[in-house]
């Protein structure tokens, strides 16, 4: 196991180009189950979800050529094999195997999703879905069980506006007999990315995108080649990391559309920023940073992914800052973490309170989960002296080359293997 080692106060500046966005190709990839022949994604990043990924197509009898950041499946040989336990415990967004594999089997045995732990993530929305599609849906040791006879269409109102559960319905649904209506569907970045994947594929898909989508079931699905997004998330990441320590960071490989709602917080705060067609220009500007409330809604409200990295941000703030996350009650492990780090802030319920501004001192810390370990980063950046981060599983899961691409902008980071000593503890905490 590594740590990784951040020497702080630098200021950075340069070019950072954004990978293929994570939470698309979490999806994208068990969408590939759905086709009957080989379907090509490019522009996947380089990230331990998607290694995760490949090896559980192959598992089921998939062949996966996986080249630099392009992935060719060719899903053919599939079978429906279980799989209750290994690899797909490590996955957060395991569950989306069970939507693909319903829809091209019409059954499926899948471990209940690992990953980030940021308090329950319930699937009630995705069983109930799954149901109303004709599934008997049962839980049996930590294993979700999905079994029909046939998958009809029908009409689904999601009672919570759920990701998840969106994409999920709409890859058992693909191959159902008749219609499907999602109401109440989620609106993300992700579920155009994967809507257009499967329309590439042969899915008849209207209004994903919206908070209603029609999908009129089909037979058999194709193989194509799909181009995946990029990630709104590492974007939004490199924007906070560009406002916090940047000496004008420009962001390449991005869909500014994607990301309006934290362009208008970091303006908000008296950040400089200047968009192009696909790229992002940040510069911290020469006045102190105004203090800003900020409360996590779903797309295209601020989200819940970059609450944690611009916790970090708003201790440099002139005032008392307010971060509320609606989205999940738990995100709060980083802020022992930042406390650590001489940070000023107390948690109260969903909120998190940040009075600035507070320089930060380099410590010893640990990520609890993937945005966790972002805020963290962007906090060693911030600080005075030199910042330990361990837990970089997490990180890894989501941020592709983050070492290269820090070192890129001008950052002293690097890699270093963990102690014996080290090893203990951490396995103690």
């Amino acid at each position: 196991m590594e740590k990784l080692m951040i020497a702080g106060s630098d200021p950075l500046k340069g070019t950072v180009r954004i990978s293929g966005a994570k939470n698309s190709a979490v999806a994208l990839i068990p969408a590939t189950i759905l086709a009957e022949s080989p379907v090509t994604i490019e522009g996947l990043p380089d990230i331990s979800d998607v290694e995760i990924l490949k090896d559980l197509l192959e598992e089921i009898g998939g062949s996966v050529q996986f080249c630099e950041d392009e992935m060719t499946v060719d899903p053919s040989k599939m079978i429906s094999m279980p799989l209750p336990n290994g690899k797909v415990k490590k996955l957060r967004a395991s569950y989306y195997l069970m939507g693909a594999m319903l829809g091209r089997f019409k059954k499926a045995v899948i471990g209940l999703p690992g990953g980030c732990h940021l308090g329950p993530r319930p699937i009630d929305q995705h069983i109930k879905g799954f149901e109303a599609l004709g599934a008997s849906v049962t839980n049996e040791q930590g294993a979700i069980y999905l079994r029909a006879e046939e998958l009809r269409g029908a009409r689904i109102y999601l009672d919570v506006v759920s990701v998840g559960a969106t994409i999920n319905i709409m890859l058992a649904a693909v191959r159902a007999t008749g219609r499907t209506i999602i109401e109440n569907a989620a609106k993300e970045p992700e579920i155009i990315d994967v809507a257009t994947l499967l329309t590439n594929m042969g899915a008849k898909i209207k209004g994903a995108g919206t908070d209603v989508i029609r999908i009129e079931g089909v037979d058999t699905l194709h193989g194509c080649r799909h181009t995946i997004i990029p990630d709104r998330i590492e974007a939004g990441t490199y924007m906070i990391l560009g406002a916090a320590v940047g000496d004008g960071i420009l962001i390449d490989n991005v869909i500014p559309q994607h990301l309006e709602s934290l362009i208008a917080k970091l303006r908000e705060m008296g950040v400089q920023i200047e968009t192009s067609d696909d790229q992002i220009f940040v510069e911290k500007g020469t006045k102190p940073f105004k203090a800003i409330d900020i409360k996590t809604l779903v797309y295209p409200g601020f989200p819940t992914d970059l609450q944690q990295p611009f916790t970090s941000l708003l201790t440099r703030t002139e005032g008392t800052s307010m971060v509320t996350d609606t989205i999940y009650g738990a995100r709060f492990k980083h802020i022992d973490e930042l406390r650590r780090m001489n940070a000023n802030i107390k948690v109260e319920g969903r909120s998190a309170i940040i009075n600035g501004p507070i320089l930060l001192q380099g410590a010893k810390v640990k990520a609890s989960d993937l945005r966790a370990g972002a805020a963290l980063v962007i906090a060693g950046l911030m600080a005075d002296g030199i910042t330990e981060v361990t837990g970089l599983e997490h990180i890894d899961r989501g941020y592709s080359h983050l070492v290269e691409k820090l070192q890129g902008l001008g950052a002293t980071v690097w890699r270093e293997n963990l102690t014996k000593e080290e090893l203990e503890h951490l396995k103690n905490i």
